[in-house]
C-alpha cells in the first residue's frame, strides 16, 4: 500500500513551504514518527516526519521547491 507524505498544516496563516533538505534517499526504510526531511515555512523550520513505518519509494518535492499545505512531498510504501 502507498501512503503519501503531504505538506502539514503548519498554522492557519501558513499556506506553502519550501522543502530545504531530504534526510533519507528512495529505497532507505523509515519508521513512524522518523525525521525524513526538513520544510520551512515563514521563516520557521519545521522537521518532516513519516506518517508510517515502511520504505520510501519517491520523492515528489524538490529541495528549493515551493509547495502548498496538502502537496504529496514523497510516497512510501507500506
Amino acid at each position: 500500500m502507498k501512503v503519501k507524505v503531504k505538506v502539514p498544516r503548519l498554522g492557519l496563516t501558513v499556506e506553502d513551504v519550501i522543502v530545504m533538505e531530504w534526510h533519507k534517499q528512495v529505497g532507505e526504510a523509515v519508521e513512524a514518527g522518523e525525521v525524513i526531511g526538513v520544510i520551512e515555512a515563514d521563516k520557521a523550520t519545521v522537521k518532516l516526519e513519516s506518517p508510517a513505518t515502511g520504505t520510501l519509494s519517491e520523492i515528489i518535492g524538490e529541495i528549493g521547491e515551493t509547495y502548498e499545505v496538502g502537496d504529496a512531498l514523497a510516497v512510501l510504501e507500506v
